[in-house]
């Protein structure tokens, strides 16, 4: 089958319809592509700032979290005298009222100076603990002796300083021996053991204080 001039003539008109057509649909095709690839761009920009803006929410409930914990604290640290300068002859009161009213045997303790608290002596880090919960710590050695009757008297002993005392009471360690006979007779019938402990007495500052 042949076309002629005329048939050409005849189609024009519906090729170009056609290729009219075509180009429109192209167009639209890219339109909505391109459409589609705005609409993603600007889904992620919308998901990106709800994201900042979420975790700007979560840091802000962290924050307030912080700040009523280092209140609360502050408050029960502030309540039991522990916060600011040592209170050593404070410490020293306490120590003889305990001894008298529990009639403990032969109390002696040698107090070291303060020091700042070390944050990690085994690895070497010489620096003071530093804030910890916008406090810093300082830590007074106490070495404690004394004879005992029973070794509930220890316990006793320990128990009032960790609830009376103006400072955080640290056992470090303690050891309680049975008294040779001559130390009895010298300590006199009552004392049966001896206990020697390394106490630390801990006090707090906040960290604008120097």
């Amino acid at each position: 089958m042949k076309f002629a001039l005329s048939d050409l003539r005849a189609v024009q008109g519906s090729l170009l319809a056609s290729v009219l057509m075509i180009a429109i649909g192209a167009a639209c095709v890219i339109g909505a592509r391109d459409r589609a690839m705005n609409a993603e761009r600007d889904e992620r920009a919308a998901a990106a700032e709800r994201s900042s803006f979420e975790q700007k929410l979560q840091r802000v409930s962290e924050e307030e979290k912080e700040i009523k914990l280092k209140s609360s604290l502050f408050g029960e640290l502030q309540r039991r005298g522990v916060i600011g300068e040592e209170q050593r002859l404070e410490w020293v009161e306490l120590l003889r009222d305990i001894r008298d009213t529990h009639r403990l045997i032969d109390l002696q303790y040698e107090i070291s100076p303060q020091r700042p608290l070390e944050s990690d002596s085994r690895n070497g880090d010489a620096n003071s603990a530093g804030d910890a919960a916008g406090f810093r710590f300082y830590v007074s050695s106490m070495k404690l002796q004394l004879k005992l009757l029973h070794e509930e008297d220890l316990i006793r002993l320990v128990e009032e300083l960790q609830q009376r005392a103006k400072a955080l009471i640290q056992v470090k360690s303690c050891g309680v021996t049975r008294l040779p006979r001559s130390g009895i007779e010298r300590a006199g019938s009552a004392a049966q053991l001896q206990a020697e402990c390394q106490i630390d007495w801990i006090t707090v500052r906040t960290s604008a204080t120097p």
